[in-house]
């Protein structure tokens, strides 16, 4: 199925019913008196959540999702029936905004969750409602209320606990591959990841967490070079970011001093919340380099790159210091669920200076 992350869709709800002005008229019964009912509500349309779907695919191509209107009212006392409303199924880690003026109507973060998105219009009053001891003949009623009517734009952030960055061929994939049980394609060519993967990794039998791997930025991805920087929005749930270096690219002009800047300097123009969350450095594809000078180079690299934060030499090929990754992150994670996030900032930043 392609994956598809964002859409733009319409709703309308229905249209309330109108009143009804009815008399009753019955043999032997004069001056019944009013017995006009009321009119049924308009059907209402609702977001639901749900852990099934992965993907916007359904509203790209079905955007108006019309409510039908409630019946009016008849006489003998008789209401309209109430129309039925619509529930639309989204992934979870949808945000729904107005397309006209950008506030988040809602943000579908986790399964089972219920958001209406425009609500059906109320039926009209039948004469019924109107009688007294003074007007016992009323011939007013209401018409129906309008439903709403909306423009809305759905974008889809995937729920990972942590996030992967990169240029093209740092090997994320690969990472993901090789912790976890995500099958994403691997090739020997830039951006081979053209949407994102998730995979659990499963530290021990009741100890798990969420990875999430998105196609690879380049210099001037904000100007729209490569894929863009859209997937960026990915990663703004996650609790963590491991910024994965090819440290012995094939390309002999590549820098990776400079290619690691690049990213950084993507992420600071796209969003400066996403910029300010706890990265960390992983230092890939070490198996290319010699065993003797192995650490030597990652010193190097790590004192151009003037980096002060956790660091990790993995080959993700070979699976060379993954496991011990994994396992920091897992420990990260667990206290980061336990203390407040103010908490989490400073110890990250405690970890930071002692580094």
């Amino acid at each position: 199925m392609k994956f598809i992350d964002e859409a733009t869709i319409e709703v309308f709800a229905g249209k309330g019913g109108n009143g009804s002005a009815s008399f009753r008229r019955e043999k032997y019964i004069p001056r019944g008196g009013p017995d006009g009912g009321d009119g049924g509500r308009g059907g209402s349309i609702f977001a639901v959540a749900d852990s099934n779907i992965n993907t916007l695919i359904d509203y790209r191509f079905a955007r108006m999702h019309r409510a039908r209107n409630g019946e009016s009212g008849r006489g003998a006392d008789c209401y309209g029936k109430s129309a039925e409303d619509i529930r639309l199924r989204m992934p979870v880690g949808t945000v729904i905004t107005d397309f006209e003026t950008g506030e988040v109507v809602a943000d579908l973060s986790r399964d089972g969750q219920v958001v209406m998105l425009a609500k059906g219009g109320d039926g009209g009053l039948g004469n019924l409602h109107f009688k007294s001891s003074t007007n016992r003949a009323p011939r007013q009623c209401t018409p129906g209320h309008p439903g709403q009517e909306f423009k809305l734009k759905l974008e889809l952030k995937v729920l990972a606990d942590v996030g992967l960055l990169g240029m093209p061929n740092a090997g994320k994939s690969t990472f993901i591959r090789s912790v976890s049980a995500a099958r994403p394609k691997v090739a020997d060519y830039p951006f081979t990841t053209l949407a994102p993967n998730l995979g659990v990794v499963r530290v021990d039998t009741d100890r798990s967490f969420v990875i999430a791997d998105i196609p690879g930025l380049i210099e001037g991805a904000a100007e729209g070079a490569g894929l863009g920087h859209r997937f960026l929005r990915h990663l703004a749930r996650n609790r963590i970011l491991l910024h994965l270096v090819d440290i012995a690219p094939f390309d002999e002009e590549a820098d990776p001093v400079r290619d690691a800047r690049a990213i950084v300097e993507e992420l600071r123009k796209y969003d400066e919340a996403l910029y300010e969350k706890p990265r960390w450095l992983v230092i890939n594809k070490v198996d290319r380099l010699d065993e003797e000078a192995r650490e030597q180079v990652v010193r190097k690299f790590i004192e151009e790159f003037d980096w002060h934060g956790p660091v990790f030499a993995i080959s993700a090929l070979t699976g060379d210091g993954c496991r011990l990754l994994t396992y920091a992150i897992m420990e990260y994670l667990e206290t980061s669920r336990r203390l407040p996030e103010t908490a989490v900032k400073e110890t990250s930043e405690t970890e930071e200076e002692e580094d």
